[in-house]
Formats: structure tokens, sequence, C-alpha cells
């Protein structure tokens, strides 16, 4: 694996967990929205779904 490789992989799982973050906040704040954990693991989820692949490439 390259360097650059290594960099975006890096940079993209630290966007993740930015991402992650903002929406269990985000259902935090607003408890009828659903249970934060779940929107968490569920925005996780999507966005790990589309950077494995490229990550994997």
């Amino acid at each position: 694996m390259s360097s650059l490789t290594l960099l975006v992989s890096v940079l993209l799982v630290l966007v993740v967990i930015l991402v992650v973050a903002l929406l269990i906040d985000l259902a935090h704040r607003y408890p009828k929205a659903a249970t934060p954990m779940l929107i968490g693991l569920g925005g996780m989820t999507v966005i790990a779904a589309v950077v494995v692949p490229i990550v994997i490439r």
C-alpha cells in the first residue's frame, strides 16, 4: 500500500468517525427521531459500505 493510499484511508476513517458522532448528537438532540445508537450505527454502516470498496481497491 502506498503512502498516499494509507493517508487517504486514515482521513476517510476520521471523516467517518466525525459523521457518526454528528448523527448520534443529532439524534440525541431530537430523541423523537430514533434511538441515538441506532442512528449512529446506521450511518456508520452506510458510510462503511461506500468507503471499504474504495480503500480495498
